[in-house]
């Protein structure tokens, strides 16, 4: 990120980042909370459970689409979409809807441009559809907009009032321009003039987290911002997703932690990962607030944000937050008591690549039973388990659970895990040995169970051992090998194939359970030594805008980069990225090396430090330690003989990842 002064200074992320994927192997789970500490729920009623909405900021920013028209068409979508019925509550405006200047009075003065009838009437329309509306300003003299939109600090009763006579309810109230101020008493200032309205407002405080508002803010708001912004980026959901996690002891009912808003349906990352967003945010009982476009919204994302047992793990009136069992080699298990003595537990997968991850009932706080009800959550279905709960994840995915200690475990069929093992990469024309894989979890057998493995058209898929078998007892496993080839000349890329098991129960009730497996069709690198920015790449997580071939990585903007300098010394070749970051590359075990010179990038300022790792088939090989800002480029070799996959990792330096622009200056492959 850029530096503390420049425009993006409300995007500081705070604290130590733990970078994605491989780089995590090793790192030690959050201590686990016994449950909420924090204070008793408030008098005043207000967010006993996380608010749930919209805010404008992630999708428009403050572009000219933001007006009055967008605000009350999302307020129509809220109602026809179903998503009022699922508890999206609030419409709420970001930065850039007032005027840079106040009237004569002082007073706030809408954007006539953006609002030509005014705030209070927005908050009667929005009212009219059994909505709330929200509104955003800064506690400083100016908002974050280059424009220098008018802060409150100074003006806070009177800017409260406004709010509270236009019909306001809900507040976000940002860190920027504060010039100093002590941020518990600009805080607790607003805090005081909402309530001398009289009007219930919801208040959101956005200090970004620099000063613990978990410590202190219970008092003074109804939630706060744990961390700086989120952007729409797998690298940027993750960090801000391990700094919450830890935080579980201080949220509750009426006093939320706040891990910032929804970037679902943006665009910046997979449906896959945007399920992975939605259900930690849930586990989280974080706040839900829509960042995206509704106009424009696919019907995929609908799906996500209106799953409503997704919802009621977020929405549940005991408060827990989530609380971290485990997260060895990126295998996270992560639990809620929930109100009813059940618990949800997700099961998420941080790596690259497919993993099996696992825990039981008893691990996830329930009582000792001789079998268990499952209810898979995005899949919408019951089974039974011995105690079992496991499933084979995705990359960036998650399973989500909601289990039940209860009598009627018997009226579902027993729940089965289905894994791939083999083919992850497969090179056009060739083939590729699969073995799948069906597992009873079940306290009851699975009886004529039958497993069909489906390719994208054109391929042929065909097994190589049995893919049925009669009966299938608890714990036991039915494995069947394929042979998969993608024909000749099939692009480069991630392909689906649709992995379905079929069983009965023994009451003869009929099961299907269904997975999607993913395998790469890549080439195999050329021989000799080549430029790695010239190689395409498996994936590319980038922690600020995406990675850059042959420039820094800039800031934001595809593009935006300058010549790869560090130390001085200008590049003409390389990767610019921004921790944390991650860049996997097919190697297909028939490279040997990787070299670079690796550094912060001199576009940045003191607060750059990084360190650069090499990985190679999940074991790293090669790293560097800290570098910071005022070193020249180091040498950095790795051996990679016979890996699949090469990873370029780099990782934070420990002060939070200000201005930690990672060059990977003439890296190179030799094979």
């Amino acid at each position: 990120m850029r530096h503390p002064h420049t425009r993006t200074t409300r995007r500081r992320v705070v604290g130590a980042l733990i970078a994605g994927v491989l780089s995590t192997a090793g790192l030690a789970a959050p201590a686990a909370a016994d449950g909420p500490t924090g204070p008793a729920a408030p008098a005043d009623g207000l967010a006993l459970t996380p608010p749930m909405g919209f805010n404008n900021w992630n999708s428009t920013h403050c572009g000219a689409d933001f007006d009055e028209t967008m605000v009350e068409g999302i307020a129509d979508l809220f109602v026809a979409k179903g998503l009022k019925d699922a508890g999206y509550t609030y419409v709420n405006l970001d930065d850039c809807w007032a005027l840079p200047s106040r009237d004569a009075d002082g007073k706030l003065v809408p954007d006539p441009a953006r609002f030509p009838h005014g705030i209070k009437a927005v908050a009667d329309y929005v009212h009219a559809k059994g909505l709330k509306l929200g509104i955003y300003t800064s506690a400083g003299t100016k908002t974050y907009n280059d424009a220098g939109f008018p802060g409150a600090l100074g003006h806070e009763y009177s800017d409260a009032q406004q709010f509270a006579d236009w019909g306001v309810d809900y507040l976000k109230y940002d860190n920027c321009n504060n010039q100093g101020v002590d941020a518990k008493q600009r805080y607790l200032t607003m805090r005081d003039a909402l309530r001398a309205t009289g009007r219930p407002i919801v208040y959101s405080i956005c200090e970004w987290g620099e000063n613990k508002p978990w410590e202190w803010a219970s008092d003074v708001g109804q939630l706060w911002r744990t961390t700086g912004d989120i952007s729409d980026s797998w690298g940027s959901m993750l960090s801000i997703l391990k700094q919450n996690l830890p935080l579980a002891p201080y949220a509750g009912p009426g006093h939320w932690n706040d891990p910032d808003m929804l970037e679902v349906g943006n665009g910046g990352m997979t449906d896959t990962e945007y399920r992975t967003h939605f259900s930690m945010w849930s586990m989280m009982a974080a706040p839900l607030l829509i960042g995206t476009d509704l106009r424009k919204a696919s019907p995929a994302t609908f799906d996500i944000l209106d799953n409503k047992e997704v919802i009621a793990v977020d929405q549940d009136p005991l408060g827990r937050q989530g609380t971290v069992l485990s997260s060895a080699g990126g295998r996270w298990v992560v639990t809620k008591e929930l109100k009813d003595g059940s618990r949800a537990v997700a099961l998420f997968n941080e790596s690259g690549a497919p993993q099996r991850v696992a825990t039981t009932a008893r691990a996830a706080g329930l009582p000792d039973a001789p079998a268990y009800t499952l209810r898979d959550l995005w899949g919408h279905k019951s089974y039974n388990t011995a105690g079992a709960l496991s499933a084979v994840v995705p990359a960036h995915g998650t399973v989500l659970f909601r289990v039940t200690a209860d009598r009627h475990w018997a009226a579902h069929p027993p729940a089965v895990e289905l894994g791939l093992d083999g083919g992850r990469f497969i090179e056009p024309g060739s083939t590729a040995a699969l073995t799948t894989s069906v597992t009873d979890l079940g306290r009851t057998t699975a009886r004529e169970v039958s497993v069909t493995l489906t390719g994208p058209h054109g391929w042929t898929v065909a097994p190589t051992s049995p893919p049925r078998t009669p009966a299938l007892p608890t714990g036991r496993a039915l494995h069947t090998g394929w042979r998969v080839t993608p024909p000749p000349g099939t692009p480069k890329g991630s392909y689906d194939l649709a992995l379905t098991a079929r069983y009965r129960s023994p009451s003869g009730a009929s099961a299907v359970s269904t997975t999607t497996v993913t395998t790469t069709v890549a080439d195999p690198p050329p021989a000799g030594t080549s430029y790695l920015s010239d190689l395409p790449w498996l994936s590319a997580d980038n922690g600020w805008g995406p990675v850059e071939r042959d420039t820094s990585n800039g800031e934001t903007a595809a593009g935006d980069g300058h010549p790869i300098t560090i130390g001085g010394v200008v590049y003409a070749k390389g990767l610019g990225t921004h921790a944390p970051s991650q860049v996997d590359y097919y190697t297909g075990k028939a490279c040997e090396k990787v070299t670079a010179e690796v550094g912060v990038d001199d576009e940045e300022g003191a607060a750059g430090s990084v360190s650069f790792e090499i990985w190679a088939d999940g074991t790293k090989v090669a790293s560097t330690g800290v570098l910071t800002t005022d070193m020249a480029a180091q040498p950095l070799t790795a051996d990679v003989t016979g890996a699949e996959v090469v990873s370029l990792v780099v990782t934070d330096g420990g002060n939070g990842v200000t201005s930690d622009h990672g060059d990977w200056a003439d890296a190179r492959l030799t094979c």
